[in-house]
Order: structure tokens, then C-alpha cells, then sequence
């Protein structure tokens, strides 16, 4: 079924035939017709299959002209390289009309941005902590609101960020659409959707054939202290156009980018703790071939689209399957291949064996032909000479079972941004709140401007 079929306006197809997408990916063939509907929408997707464009085609479709009236739509996301790239979407799908975006996220200074919504956007996209801060200034209103799209909704419960998320939606004026988007539906997730749905049409788009069917997934068993000569030998033996390394923490991440560098690759560095220009100039200098690896963290990287990645690494072996599943994202989209390899220690079988569950396949385990699992480690990385790539395949041999060695240190997980008030949740019964007056007034009267919703002492953590 071509875009032409689905009901879109001739103006937005054409932004759409403008990008090169030819058929609309599954998640577009059912949500866009759905949306076109008004009807609130439930869709469990992973990044990677065309979500993006399954929600801001048809509400580009629904708005017409600008108008000046303050924000129709609000895009919710939990990172801002999401924001940032659901609101270059809307720019390329809206250019052929005169529809304006606004985009709101930490990092930055507040100046740019009240200045956009004061000049009035049609579309908002937004992280949650920044837009709470805009909302308690006053900066701008949700009155207007016709269509809320709550987007990643398991990664901003993964971060802290759904009382955050309560909020917003109470805020929000009650007749109105609102699209609801996550990678799993676990019970937590089901009662978000509860509050801030109404009658939703439910759409489900499975995720192992996306994870199987174009990367080639191989596991490497190794000691904690050979690991990153492991990683170096199969940086120097594969043949690869560009890698994204991932770490499980900002401090490994920084690390593990300094030794390569040492070792003489070109290495750009993706996580929490960078500033929003250095990830702006680490993710458009991969995607320029200007850097050859990019180390990131799960959370930094979560969502980020760059076309041509060939492998990725798993330094860390990922904390939960779904994670493993959106790193391995990265690579072997828009129908080409890739390969994944992910090394691990031997405390670590179990997180294989949940991975292989997970994505209902078992994972070759492979040892480097060539390497020297018996060597002391080396530290500090020296300068390595470069060698002629070859392909894995013809290098890599079988192997029983992971080398002897210790594990690594887990991570903890990020803390919450904000401890936010309750009183919109618990304030209202199941199902779309529904109060007397004004949507989200009770907050807005405890949260004055200039006032922060944070207890003392708490954490600001990232936006």
C-alpha cells in the first residue's frame, strides 16, 4: 500500500516521496488511518520501525494553516536527541506548509526557546523536565491543545519521569486526542495509559524479526581484564564502515573512548554528562565519516537514527534484553545489514541466555582466531600499529563456553530528574482525568512561577 492510500494530503506525500521512503513501514500502514480518525491510540513499536512517521504524518495532515493561537500539539519525549529528532521530522514532513515547531529541552539556555513559543508553534516537542520549568514560568499554555503523543513511554518510566508525565497530561486541556507509544506494555505502563487515554484503538508491532532477520549477532567470551584488547583486535580485524561501541556507564564510556583514541582510531563520545553542543557535533561528525567509532551509553543513544552504521559493539553486556534489542537497532536498518558482537564474562551467562529469550534465537559464541586469551593484561593502551582488516568470518572459530575472569561492576541507575507532585494522580480515578475548571489548576496553584516542583536536596539529574 503506497503513502497515496493512506489518506494524507497531497502536500505531506510529497515531503514524504521528498525523503525517498517508498512503501510505509507496518507501524504506518496501521497507525496512520487510525490517527486520521481522531480516535486515541495505544501502539506498542520499537524504535527503528518508522514510528516517528506514523504519528506526525497524520498530524500534520489533521492541523491546516498556522495558526497563532498557541501550541495544537505536544510531543512528550525522555531524551533530548529524541526531541531533537521528532522535531526535525516535523520540519521535513511539514515543509511544504506553513506549520511552525517549537523545540523545548534541557541543556540549553531557556532564551531560544520561550522566544520560539512566543512567536507562536503549531507544534511542540518537548522533554519533560524543560517544559514543566516553561510551564510553571508561564511561558506557554496548553489550552489550545488538540493532540498529545506520548512517545517512549517505558524509557521516561526507566528514567523517572512518568509523575512528570501525570502532570503534563492534567494539565492538558480533556477533549483531546492522545498517542500513546511504547516498546512494552508492562503493568506500569498500562496504568499510565489508563490515565491518559480514553478508549484507545490498540496497535501491536512484534520486535524479534526486526532484531534477527538483517544483523548478524555473535557473542565473545572473555576475561574482565582482556576485554578491551578484545575489543581493539576485532576493531583492527573487521572490515567496517562506522561502529557505535556501548558502554553501561558515562565513566566507562570515557574511558574506553580515551584508549582508542590512544590506540589511534578516530572516536567521538555520546552520553548524559556531555554538553548539548558536544552531542550535537559527536553525532553530526559520525554521521559526516569524520569519526569512525562512537561510544555511547544506552540512555544517550536511545532512539538516535544514523543510516550506514555496519556494527555494533556491546562493551558492556546491556542490564535487560530490551536494551539489547534498541542497541542492536543501530545497525542493519533501512534494509541493509549489519552485525552485533557483544562480548561478556563468565558471570555473565545468564544475561545471555535472557537476550537468546528474548529474541527467540540462539547467539554463535565465537572466539577471535589470532587472539591471545592467555595474555597479561596491558595498561595503559599503547599505540597500536594498523593492520589490514579482514572479515570476522574467516577469523572467528567456536567456542564451548566464555574464558575464566571477573565481572564487571553493575551500573545503578540513573536518579529521578524531579520528585514531582502526586496530587495530579491521586487526585483523579482511573481513566482520562476529567476535574472541575481548569485542567492541571491544582498544580499550577502549589507551582507558582519561579517556584520548583524538586523537594530540597533533590537531585536535578537530566532532562
Amino acid at each position: 500500500m503506497p503513502f497515496t492510500k493512506l489518506g494524507l494530503y497531497s502536500s505531506i506525500v510529497r515531503a514524504v516521496q521528498a525523503k525517498g521512503y517508498g512503501e510505509p513501514t507496518p507501524i504506518q500502514q496501521q497507525a496512520i488511518p487510525a490517527v486520521l480518525t481522531r480516535r486515541d491510540l495505544i501502539a506498542s513499536a520499537q524504535t527503528g520501525t518508522g514510528k516517528t512517521a506514523a504519528f506526525a504524518l497524520p498530524i500534520l495532515n489533521r492541523l491546516g494553516p498556522h495558526e497563532a493561537t498557541g501550541p495544537r500539539v505536544l510531543v512528550l519525549e525522555p531524551t533530548r536527541e529524541l526531541a531533537a529528532q521528532v522535531d526535525e521530522a516535523f520540519r521535513e514532513f511539514g515543509q511544504f506548509t506553513d506549520l511552525r515547531t517549537a523545540l523545548v529541552h534541557g541543556g540549553v539556555g531557556f532564551g531560544k526557546q520561550r522566544a520560539a513559543l512566543r512567536k507562536g508553534s503549531d507544534i511542540v516537542v518537548a522533554t519533560v523536565g524543560r517544559l514543566l520549568d516553561l510551564l510553571r514560568e508561564r511561558a506557554l499554555t496548553l489550552d489550545h491543545l488538540q493532540v498529545l503523543v506520548l512517545d517512549e513511554v517505558d524509557r521516561m518510566l526507566d528514567m523517572g519521569f512518568i509523575e512528570g508525565v501525570k502532570t503534563i497530561v492534567s494539565l492538558c486541556p480533556h477533549k483531546r486526542q492522545t498517542l500513546f507509544f511504547s516498546a512494552t506494555l508492562p503493568p506500569q505502563i498500562e496504568e499510565v495509559a489508563r490515565f491518559a487515554l480514553r478508549d484507545p484503538q490498540r496497535i501491536a508491532i512484534g520486535r524479534a524479526r526486526s532484531v534477527t532477520e538483517s544483523v548478524t549477532h555473535a557473542m565473545y567470551p572473555v576475561s574482565q581484564g582482556l576485554k578491551f584488547q578484545l575489543l581493539l583486535a576485532l576493531l583492527e580485524k573487521t572490515e567496517f564502515k562506522s561502529v557505535i561501541v556501548f558502554t553501561r556507564t558515562k565513566h566507562g564510556a570515557d574511558k574506553i573512548a580515551a584508549q582508542l583514541k590512544e590506540a589511534g582510531h578516530s572516536v567521538t563520545l555520546l552520553h548524559g554528562n556531555r554538553s548539548q553542543g558536544q552531542r550535537r557535533d559527536a553525532l553530526a561528525g559520525f554521521k559526516e565519516g569524520r569519526y569512525e567509532v562512537l561510544v555511547a551509553t544506552d540512555i544517550a543513544a536511545r532512539g538516535i537514527d544514523i543510516e550506514g552504521v555496519s556494527h555494533v559493539i556491546n562493551y558492556d553486556i546491556p542490564l535487560s534484553p530490551d536494551d539489547y534489542v534498541h542497541r542492536i537497532g543501530r545497525t542493519g536498518r533501512a534494509a541493509a545489514e549489519g552485525d552485533a558482537f557483544t562480548l561478556f564474562t563468565p558471570r555473565e551467562r545468564d544475561e545471555v541466555k535472557a537476550i537468546e529469550r528474548f529474541i527467540r534465537a540462539e547467539i554463535p559464541q565465537l572466539k577471535l582466531k589470532g587472539f591471545d586469551y592467555r595474555a597479561t593484561p596491558a595498561e595503559p593502551v599503547r599505540e597500536h600499529a594498523h593492520h589490514p582488516r579482514k572479515q570476522p568470518g574467516a577469523t572467528a572459530e567456536r567456542t564451548r563456553g566464555p574464558q575464566s575472569g571477573a565481572a564487571p561492576r553493575e551500573n545503578r541507575p540513573e536518579k529521578k530528574r524531579h520528585e514531582q507532585s502526586k496530587s495530579a494522580s491521586q487526585s483523579q480515578p482511573a481513566g482520562r482525568p476529567h476535574p472541575k475548571g481548569k485542567p492541571g489548576a491544582h498544580w499550577m496553584a502549589k507551582h507558582p512561577a519561579g517556584s520548583s516542583p524538586r523537594k530540597p536536596g533533590s537531585p536535578r539529574g537530566r532532562r
